[in-house]
């Protein structure tokens, strides 16, 4: 890790990508941000004891097929990418950043072309996800049409991670497969080996 300043970690919804974000940032001493932070697309579709959710990304996940909100998000991210660039570039000469997020894109990072950059993405299986949204969103507990919306948001992520994965083999650039029952400290050595 000599030399690296900023750390990126790309993959799909519910990887793990802010919690592994926040060991590898404490363990390196670096800040860590979000991609979501800079601009939000319509999140999670499901309620949490501090939020509803809203009436327009309810209705995003009830009308669009899943190759639409994979239009969607990706045209999403496409206008979101010069400010992520602009991070980047302005923590790989200064403070040092793990910056993660689904809006990095394989690649636009790779095309990036900074010293003191590293990448990797983490990806899980779809019963991984699946348990992870589903608990998240207290799937059993939830009306008929809200696991409607989450069983949407699944098949948008489990899709997600399919082109993500194209893309990121394609380029010959490192990800971690996270295995279920992984530990945090696991998934962060595994990053770390491949950020090096």
């Amino acid at each position: 890790m000599r030399g690296v300043r900023v750390v990126m970690i790309g993959g799909t919804s519910n990887t793990g990508k802010s919690t592994v974000a926040g060991e590898v940032a404490g363990r390196l001493g670096l800040g860590h941000r979000s991609t979501d932070l800079l601009a939000r697309h319509p999140g999670r579709p499901w309620r949490t004891p501090e939020r509803e959710v809203p009436p327009h990304v309810a209705e995003h996940y009830a009308t669009l097929g899943v190759d639409e909100l994979i239009d969607s998000v990706l045209a999403h991210y496409e206008r979101l990418w010069p400010r992520i660039e602009d991070l980047v570039r302005e923590h790989a000469t200064g403070p040092g950043l793990v910056l993660e997020g689904s809006a990095l894109w394989p690649d636009r990072v790779a095309a990036l072309d900074l010293p003191h950059t590293a990448a990797v993405w983490l990806t899980a299986g779809e019963d991984v996800v699946r348990a992870r949204i589903r608990a998240g969103g207290r799937y059993d507990e939830a009306s008929a049409r809200e696991r409607a919306l989450m069983d949407k948001f699944l098949a948008r992520s489990v899709r997600y991670q399919e082109l993500m994965v194209e893309a990121v083999d394609r380029l010959g650039l490192p990800r971690v497969d996270v295995e279920d029952g992984m530990s945090v400290p696991d998934v962060a050595d595994a990053v770390l080996a491949q950020a090096s």
